[in-house]
C-alpha cells in the first residue's frame, strides 16, 4: 500500500469532527510513523517481496500478481494491473485487455466507475466460462484479481469467497480473499480469513505477513504485527537474507514507534498525578 491513512482507501473514517485531543494528536502521530515505517521498506499487503514468498500453487501462479499493481498510479490509457495480468497466459482476461474501451482525457486518472465498466468487460470472457464451470478455482481467482487491481474490492471479495467455497482448504484464495476484505474497509474479517488459512499452513509466508501488515494498518496493533513478522521470520528459514533484513528492520522500526508512543503515555499519566 502506498500509505497508512486508516480513513481514506478502507472506509475507516473517523466521525468525530472536534478539535484533537492530545490522545488523538498521538494516534496521529504513530499512523504517520507507521506510514513511514512502510513506505521505506517498499511493503505493502497482498504483495510479498520476492524471496519471502512460499512456493506457488496453481491458482497463486495465476493471480500473485495482482495486488501490487493494484497500488501503483494509473494512467488513462493503460488499465490497473495491466501489466501484471499480462502475465496471466492463456487466459480470456489477456485477449480481452487490449480491446476494453478507450478513456476520454489521455493522462488522467480514470473514474473508479470508468474503471469498473473496464473491469467487466476484461472479467466478460472468465464469467461466460464460469456459467459452465462454476467452481473453477482458478477462474474464480482470476476474475477476482481483475477486480481487486481496479480497485472494485467488494466485487473482488466477493470472488475469492466463491473460490474459497470451491476449495476451502485453498491458502492463496484465502490471502487474497483477506487483502480484498482489508481494501473494502473489513480488517476483521481479513484477520480471520488469514487465521483460517494459517491453520492449514501454520508457516505460510504470505500469510503471515499479510497478517502483521493488517494487524498494524487496520488494528493500529504494533504488537500483533511484530508477533506474526517474528513467526514469519523463525517458520521460513528459506528466506533471503535481503529480504530478512527488511521485514527485520519493519519490526525494529514498528517496535520504536511503540516504544515512543508508550514513553509519550507513561509522560501523560505522570503529569496527571
Amino acid at each position: 500500500m502506498s500509505s497508512f491513512d486508516f480513513r481514506g482507501d478502507y472506509g475507516m473514517a473517523n466521525e468525530e469532527t472536534a478539535a484533537p485531543t492530545a490522545s488523538e494528536t498521538l494516534r496521529s502521530a504513530y499512523v504517520y510513523g507507521m506510514a513511514l515505517t512502510c513506505l521505506a521498506a517498499g511493503l505493502a499487503v497482498g504483495y510479498l517481496p520476492r524471496g519471502l514468498q512460499s512456493p506457488a500453487s496453481p491458482e497463486q501462479a495465476a493471480t500473485n500478481s495482482a495486488a501490487a499493481s493494484s497500488e501503483r498510479p494509473v494512467s488513462a490509457g493503460q488499465m490497473p494491473g495491466a501489466r501484471k495480468m499480462n502475465q496471466m497466459t492463456d487466459t480470456p482476461a489477456q485477449a480481452s485487455l487490449n480491446s476494453a474501451p478507450p478513456l476520454p482525457h489521455a493522462g488522467h486518472m480514470p473514474t473508479l466507475e470508468q474503471m469498473k465498466q473496464m473491469a467487466d468487460k476484461q472479467a466478460a470472457p472468465l464469467k461466460e466460462k464460469l456459467k459452465n464451470d462454476p467452481n473453477n478455482r482458478v477462474e474464480l481467482m482470476q476474475v477476482a484479481a481483475i477486480y481487486h487491481t481496479t480497485h472494485q474490492f467488494k466485487e473482488a471479495a466477493d470472488y475469492y469467497a466463491k473460490a474459497v467455497q470451491a476449495d476451502p482448504r485453498s491458502v492463496a484464495a484465502r490471502t487474497k480473499l483477506a487483502t480484498s476484505l482489508f481494501r473494502s474497509g473489513d480488517a476483521d474479517g481479513a484477520i480471520a480469513q488469514l487465521n483460517r488459512a494459517l491453520g492449514y499452513a501454520p508457516n505460510d509466508a504470505n500469510a503471515l505477513f499479510d497478517l502483521g501488515m493488517i494487524r498494524l494498518q487496520g488494528k493500529r496493533d504494533g504488537r500483533g504485527a511484530v508477533a506474526a513478522w517474528q513467526r514469519l521470520l523463525k517458520t521460513n528459514p528459506q528466506m533471503s537474507s535481503e529480504r530478512r533484513a527488511q521485514v527485520q528492520k519493519l519490526m525494529a522500526d514498528v517496535k520504536t514507534t511503540l516504544t515512543d508512543r508508550d514513553g509519550m503515555e507513561g509522560a501523560r499519566g505522570n503529569e496527571g498525578h
